[in-house]
């Protein structure tokens, strides 16, 4: 034990060598809130916390790590939902902050390209990108503080995957520290290249499991000329499946926004942000909000929500609907849709599912899954809403009125398997956005086969033969 004492008191002093020793957080007080999941339900142990400025410090890190044999836990604005930014309680991991790495390194806006750290707040890259008259399309609820390292780890979705895919498909380059910690650039901003394998999708979703993620050249796009919202009031989903197709027949790829919300959802909502209102005069069993972003003007992307909206209530597909008359009124639409995790979480504890499945069968699942998860626990209240025009659901379960937050959390296992074994009969998957994490990496066995994991095994193993990137989390 003296022994081993002493080498992570020799790692320790090695690690404020090399990135100073402001940097290096061993006290309590100072690491507390790297310790702690999004959510507030996990707190792990460390044996320090780790805040290097650059790439080179992060590779210097990386260097000591193998070297003393110690574990690393890369962390960008914590705002995950899985537990694979946090340690666990072994308390022999450093955390890696990544929080200083947060230039804007380039923007070149005839490439169409920003280059960026990867603790840079996504808010801010999204700002930059508007100095420069360009859109960087990425935009989630944790946008104010989750960093572009960690939505790239994560692969993260959110609203406007419809027209612009994934952070993988917003992304031309990567700069890596492998877990040997060499510095892997490949920062070329280029749409073209067909040179060997990818090795920048590797990393692109591996949650920090194989390398650490420090830079990126993200792409850019033209600033539209106007973006339009409407928010639709319909029966059931099927509908809304319908009015998907109808939208994007009509409105082809300016149609960049399309999420169903529940009524259960808007009336947490209006529960718990009683000054938020919904343009109805009574309420509807579903809502989708529809985002268009028109490269002509306002006017032409007004004229083509119209037409839309007026075809789908001639033919029965919508109850009733409103298009946004101001960019106020717009917002706050909007507010409503990013208002349900925060009204969830008022309400108390509730158990999440980031599913997806395909989208021709969303509406079909929902009514599957909603009674196999009543028979499971009766009285549940289901708060379904999310992208539904690329086949992600959050597919959350609150209590019943009266039943403690503890005696529900207590059958989270048993409402897993059920939505968990629903999704994968209809050919979905149990993580669309969020990640594996630690929460549901054992979870995953139950529903990839034996060869896609031994082959996640064989690259884990060939990169990081240690075993020290973030242990634990996705295998």
């Amino acid at each position: 034990m003296r022994a081993c004492a002493a080498a992570m008191n020799e790692f320790l002093q090695a690690c404020r060598a090399a990135i100073g020793a402001p940097h290096v957080l061993t006290d309590a007080h100072d690491t507390a809130g790297y310790l702690t999941d999004q959510r507030g339900r996990y707190t792990g142990r460390a044996l320090a916390v780790l805040r290097p400025a650059d790439s080179a410090e992060v590779a210097a890190v990386v260097r000591l790590c193998a070297q003393f044999a110690v574990p690393l836990v890369p962390q960008g604005g914590n705002t995950g939902l899985v537990l694979g930014s946090v340690p666990d309680q072994q308390g022999n991991a450093v955390v890696l902050s990544l929080r200083r790495l947060n230039r804007i390194r380039a923007v070149d806006a005839l490439n169409n390209t920003i280059t960026v750290e990867s603790g840079c707040v996504l808010q801010h890259l999204q700002e930059q990108a508007a100095a420069a008259g360009r859109l960087f399309p990425l935009s989630l609820a944790a946008e104010g503080s989750c960093t572009i390292g960690g939505n790239l780890s994560t692969n993260a979705g959110g609203t406007g995957v419809l027209r612009y895919g994934n952070t993988r498909e917003l992304c031309l380059g990567l700069e890596v520290v492998t877990a040997q910690g060499e510095i892997m650039s490949s920062l070329k901003g280029l749409r073209k290249d067909n040179t060997g394998y990818d090795l920048r999708d590797l990393f692109i979703g591996a949650e920090g499991t194989l390398g650490v993620i420090t830079a990126a050249v993200m792409k850019l796009f033209p600033q539209p000329r106007a973006q339009v919202t409407a928010l639709a009031a319909l029966p059931h989903p099927a509908q809304a499946l319908q009015l998907l197709q109808l939208a994007q027949a009509h409105c082809g790829p300016a149609l960049t926004g399309f999420e169903l919300m529940s009524d259960f959802c808007l009336q947490l909502v209006r529960k718990h942000f009683p000054e938020q209102r919904l343009p109805f005069d009574r309420p509807h069993p579903q809502y989708v909000l529809l985002e268009l972003s028109d490269s002509e003007s306002e006017e032409h992307a007004r004229a083509l929500f119209e037409g839309l909206i007026g075809t789908a209530l001639e033919q029965g597909l919508v109850d009733d609907a409103v298009i946004a008359a101001s960019l106020a009124q717009s917002r706050a639409l909007w507010r409503l849709r990013e208002s349900i995790s925060s009204a969830q979480a008022h309400e108390g504890k509730n158990i999440k599912h980031d599913i997806s499945v395909p989208i021709s069968r969303i509406a079909e699942f929902i009514a599957a899954t909603d009674v196999l998860v009543q028979q499971a626990a009766p009285g549940c209240r289901m708060v379904t809403f999310g992208h539904l025009g690329d086949g992600n659901l959050h597919y959350n379960v609150s209590p019943p009125e009266g039943v403690a937050d503890r005696d529900f959390i207590a059958r989270q296992a048993a409402i897993n398997r059920v939505v968990h074994d629903s999704v994968d009969r209809f050919g979905g998957s149990i993580s669309a956005e969020h990640g594996l994490g630690a929460l549901k990496r054992e979870e995953i066995t139950r529903y990839k086969s034996p060869v896609e994991l031994q082959l996640m095994r064989a690259i884990k193993l060939a990169l990081d033969p240690q075993q020290l990137m973030n242990p634990g989390k996705v295998l």
